[in-house]
């Protein structure tokens, strides 16, 4: 049973990030007829719409007053600011390094977890940690040439998207994420309405460009729906590994849509990022185990 679990955990998790994925895609090719905050404020506009009516269909609306709450406000603004710095950076960087960058996700939210919320962290996925970021700098290629406004800017939203991450973990369970979905996509669409004059103005939208931003927020709901159903149906240790996946799709996508060619500092950084993910999700399963085990063993009759 828990086979069939997983391979469904499995495939929900490689159709998340094929819908990411391809929201990145249908965003990129935007970039060069609007700006940050017209894409942020149109996406935004459709998701918001979107979500709502999902929430009030599964009642998941709460009152305003719950954005007191340091843990929901501090993370809708993490997500903003994940959301500004990867836009601003696709336009300008290949789809492929910009995933692979993003790849480091885990393993900044496992840094995080250890410095901020005191969880264990064993030296060995201390190293994991180093050795991912350290192919991450790999990814950015060395030199002056390879630190780029852009690249940097992924990085930064990897470090927003971690700081989001870890106050979900603090936000009570009983707060419908359909809530602060709600709201954080609401928050988006007006960061981004307030930033479209500082940025340029509002440019004139085709039809085909309105259509990759509806697409674009319609994928996000879906790559996220397909997280929630990963997580309910298969194991972490089994189904994580998968997230990978997004780096065949974006070197696909890039390769066919945007005329990339991946160079060898990428593929030899995005080879030390997922060893080093893999071998991290490895030590977290095998510590977890180990914890259930000596729970078991304690609560067993003598």
């Amino acid at each position: 049973m828990q086979r069939s679990g997983n391979f469904r955990g499995s495939l929900f998790m490689c159709l998340a990030m094929a819908g990411f994925t391809c929201n990145d895609a249908l965003v990129k090719a935007v970039t060069g007829v609007m700006n940050l905050g017209q894409i942020m404020m149109v996406r935004g506009a459709f998701t918001s719409i979107l979500v709502l009516l999902i929430a009030r269909h599964f009642g998941a609306l709460r009152p305003l007053r719950l954005l007191m709450n340091p843990m929901i406000g501090l993370r809708i603004l993490a997500e903003v600011g994940a959301s500004i710095t990867y836009i601003s950076a696709l336009g300008q960087l290949p789809l492929a390094n910009a995933s692979a960058i993003l790849q480091a996700l885990p393993l900044a939210v496992t840094l995080g977890a250890a410095l901020f919320l005191s969880e264990s962290v064993g030296w060995r996925r201390w190293l994991a940690i180093l050795a991912g970021f350290a192919g991450v700098l790999v990814v950015l290629r060395p030199g002056p040439e390879g630190f780029t406004l852009a690249a940097l800017s992924v990085v930064a939203s990897v470090l927003c998207a971690a700081l989001r991450d870890l106050c979900t973990r603090r936000i009570d369970p009983a707060v419908p994420s359909l809530f602060i979905s709600s709201i954080t996509a609401i928050a988006i669409t007006l960061i981004g309405a307030v930033l479209i004059v500082p940025l340029g103005g509002w440019e004139p939208m085709t039809p085909v460009s309105i259509g990759y931003l509806a697409g674009a927020s319609l994928l996000l709901l879906v790559g996220y729906q397909c997280i929630v159903l990963t997580m309910r149906n298969g194991e972490i240790a089994v189904v994580a590994p998968f997230r990978y996946t997004s780096l065949i799709w974006s070197i696909g996508i890039g390769v066919l849509f945007f005329s990339e060619k991946p160079d060898v500092w990428m593929i030899t950084g995005v080879a030390i990022i997922i060893a080093s993910g893999l071998y991290a999700f490895a030590r977290e399963n095998k510590r977890r185990t180990a914890a259930v085990a000596q729970t078991s063993q304690t609560l067993s009759p003598k």
